[in-house]
């Protein structure tokens, strides 16, 4: 994945990443990043995670060699050294051990660790500095923890990890946005500063065009979606649930993997990384 965000860093554009949870999602986002000519990541987490780390591997490589497109398998907000661990184990080609709700000294000794096992074996390492939170705890719906980051954090844990990108809080939120989202660029130009290596956006869903690219234009290399790609496939399966048809299921998840694929060709485009493969 490191090559993947290098390239767009440098570039101007972003590489979207995926949340992919079985065969049939990656094999969709597969599909429609060689057809548009767009480098891809496939991502999975603990929240996504349906057959074992190491059967999602086997099953990501056995498609990924169908399509002639640069790909990369992600873990997405890994929880705890066990799950980096046994995605290294699997062949994952990129880890995150997402420890941005700890100490930075404790956010510091993790990633340390993750970058000591990974880097060996050619792996991409992801952290994060601040913390992302999510669309329902500023409606109030929901609880968590949202906290912007902080540049000098940002130079400090790079220089002290090695991580090879940066997760950053700037006003981004996980979750389909109720409202635009609010946006800090003066600060995210003065994270990719401080970083110096690409900057990851979690919370791309919903983001309205001319913020994601004056973002990409500020050193986000990676976009993650997840959020709409579950709605899209969420709402046509309840649709025809809805309106009293027999609920065949192939039928039905064949008809939701089209809305699917339609996001997914949307982001290609909307991040620039069509045509960049």
């Amino acid at each position: 994945m490191g090559n993947l965000l290098s390239r767009a860093f440098r570039r101007g554009y972003a590489v979207p990443s995926f949340c992919i949870w079985n065969a049939e999602t990656a094999d969709t986002v597969l599909r429609v990043a060689a057809k548009c000519r767009a480098p891809v990541i496939l991502m999975t987490g603990p929240g996504e995670l349906l057959l074992s780390y190491g059967a999602l591997a086997d099953t990501a490589r056995a498609l990924a060699s169908r399509y002639d497109v640069p790909a990369a398998l992600h873990l997405d907000h890994g929880n705890t050294m066990e799950a980096v661990q046994a995605c290294l184990a699997a062949g994952f080609t990129s880890v995150m051990l997402d420890y941005s709700n700890k100490s930075f000294a404790e956010n510091v000794a993790a990633l340390q660790q993750v970058v000591a096992l990974a880097r060996p074996r050619g792996v991409t390492v992801e952290g994060e500095i601040g913390a992302v939170g999510r669309v329902d705890e500023v409606t109030g719906e929901g609880k968590g923890h949202t906290a912007l980051s902080d540049p000098d954090e940002a130079r400090a844990y790079v220089g002290a990890t090695g991580v090879d990108c940066l997760a950053v809080s700037f006003g981004n939120l996980h979750g389909n946005y109720k409202l635009p989202p609010k946006f800090d660029f003066d600060l995210l130009a003065k994270l990719r500063d401080a970083a110096g290596v690409p900057l990851v956006l979690h919370g791309g869903s919903g983001t309205p065009p001319d913020q994601l690219a004056r973002a990409i234009s500020l050193g986000i290399a990676k976009v993650n979606v997840a959020s709409e790609l579950n709605k899209v496939l969420r709402d046509t399966l309840v649709k025809r649930w809805t309106a009293g048809e027999k609920l065949w299921v192939p039928s039905a998840l064949h008809e939701g993997m089209a809305a699917f694929a339609a996001a997914v060709e949307k982001w290609l485009h909307l991040t620039a990384a069509a045509g960049k493969a």
